[in-house]
């Protein structure tokens, strides 16, 4: 029963009808050799015909098959009609020939039936077998020890190999990255029970942990026990993207809170300022009084630019964009920032004429341009050098750069460098998060995430860069704003 399936793989009928009707003719010629030797013997020749007519319907179907009887039935009454014969004998013949016809008949329609059996049974092998392995989802068959017996293309992808045959003879747990949630899924396999949207962590082949979504179900495979198909879905980009809309649902809150709290301190500030610049005012020179005041005055200014970034954070912030000469912002921060960097950082400027003008809020500008050098500051603690530079760029097609997309256009170029330690790839990946600082004492963690949020207000690209190697340690803050159509 196997011989017609195999040879429906290698001969199709449908496209080799030569082949088929070529063997039919074959088959009854060389069962008219035995007919000669017995010629005399009606029964034999029509047995030897009928395996001719059975051979004929096997391999080229029925059609051939009945093109074979009729040959055979043709002969066959050639030597039963030929010659004298009495009633009884030519009644006996007759029989023969019907019986011999019927069986024929019997065989091309048995045979007919196999064939479509068969071809069925492929094709739903063939369909399944597709589906299985164009499947988007990892699928496998694994014993109830869980050792792994087969695996699809799509599990083969997911977890970094290149062929099935490296995942086969594995054991399954040795694909989760916990023991402790490979033991839950073996008590399934224990209780030979269905499961379905299991969580749980996997490593690939190169190490990576990535999430899965898994279900598993058992099923029966005679004599050596039940197996399981496990079916896994990667659900690594999905969680990602949950753990940011939560993210961003917590900014929203604590936005809202910070808001509503920076805006009736703010108020607060607006009276203790008033109050210490009319004490200062009122104050005479000796440093006993005025000192104390001046604390309180500089405190309030620092609480003023703490309250001001909640307020950015919060977008509560009233922004006033205009027209902006680029390198008249940088250079009447000189002063604030040589003060700021302090005498053991050198400040390098390199403004390059003409800058085109951007549209922005000078109080923002300022701020970004002021938090970047703080934080340039704070990785030089034992002094270096800051550069700040600013030219002109053009792209005459859309560019991506590793931090977003710059349409085609002319740009505005601030890059603030600086030569202190450096950021390792984790601290980078971070240092835009909104309180996220790697400062022990004093930092919020707005500073960065403020800078960014001004630039993609203004339709930039914030870029950054470090190395913490020897030859090129630091970091280089690059910023791209669109030129302004009316300050050009």
């Amino acid at each position: 029963m196997k011989l017609p399936l195999i040879r429906s793989f290698v001969v199709t009928p449908a496209r080799a009808p030569i082949l088929r009707y070529g063997v039919a003719l074959l088959s009854t010629l060389l069962a008219l050799i035995p007919t000669f030797f017995f010629s005399d013997l009606a029964e034999s020749r029509l047995v030897v015909f009928a395996v001719a007519v059975m051979v004929s319907a096997w391999y080229g179907g029925w059609k051939p098959g009945l093109a074979a009887t009729s040959f055979a039935l043709t002969v066959s009454a050639y030597y039963s009609f030929t010659g004298e014969q009495t009633p009884s004998e030519y009644h006996r013949a007759i029989a023969h020939l019907t019986l011999f016809f019927a069986v024929a008949l019997l065989i091309c329609w048995f045979n007919a039936a196999l064939r479509a059996t068969q071809e069925s049974l492929r094709r739903s092998e063939s369909n399944f077998r597709s589906l299985v392995m164009n499947a988007p989802y990892g699928i496998c068959r694994c014993n109830a020890l869980g050792i792994l017996q087969d695996a699809n293309p799509a599990m083969v992808a997911m977890f970094g190999y290149k062929a099935a045959d490296e995942l086969k003879g594995g054991h399954l747990g040795s694909l989760y990255a916990d023991a402790q949630q490979w033991f839950q899924t073996a008590d399934y396999f224990h209780a030979r029970k269905e499961f379905n949207n299991l969580t749980t962590d996997c490593v690939r082949k190169d190490g990576e942990i990535i999430v899965a979504r898994i279900s598993g179900r058992s099923i029966p495979n005679g004599p050596e026990g039940n197996s399981f198909e496990i079916f896994m879905e990667d659900v690594t980009e999905t969680r990602m993207l949950e753990l940011q809309l939560r993210q961003a649902q917590k900014m929203e809150a604590i936005g809202r809170l910070a808001g509503g709290i920076a805006h009736d301190f703010n108020n607060l500030l607006m009276v203790i300022s008033g109050y210490s610049e009319f004490l200062l005012e009122r104050l005479g020179p000796d440093p006993r009084l005025r000192a104390p005041a001046q604390e309180i005055s500089n405190a309030t200014q620092r609480a003023t630019s703490l309250t001001r970034q909640l307020l950015a954070f919060s977008r509560k912030q009233v922004i006033k964009p205009k027209v902006l000469a680029l390198n008249s912002v940088v250079a009447e921060m000189t002063h604030l920032l040589r003060r700021v960097l302090g005498e053991n950082i050198q400040l390098k400027m390199a403004l390059a004429e003409p800058v085109a003008c951007i549209r922005a809020d000078p109080g923002q500008m300022e701020q970004l341009i002021l938090n970047l050098a703080i934080n340039a500051r704070d990785a030089m603690p034992q002094g270096g050098v800051l550069s700040v530079e600013t030219s002109n760029v053009t792209f005459t097609e859309p560019t991506s750069i590793s931090s977003g997309y710059l349409p085609a256009g002319s740009y505005a170029l601030l890059r603030v460098a600086d030569t202190g330690c450096g950021m390792d790839r984790q601290t980078m990946s971070n240092i835009f998060d909104a309180f996220f600082t790697t400062k022990e004492i004093g930092g919020t963690g707005l500073g960065l995430w403020i800078s960014k949020d001004i630039v993609e207000r203004r339709h930039g690209v914030l870029r950054v860069r470090s190395s913490q190697r020897p030859v090129q340690r630091g970091t280089v803050f690059t910023l791209f704003l669109p030129f302004d159509a009316i300050g050009r």
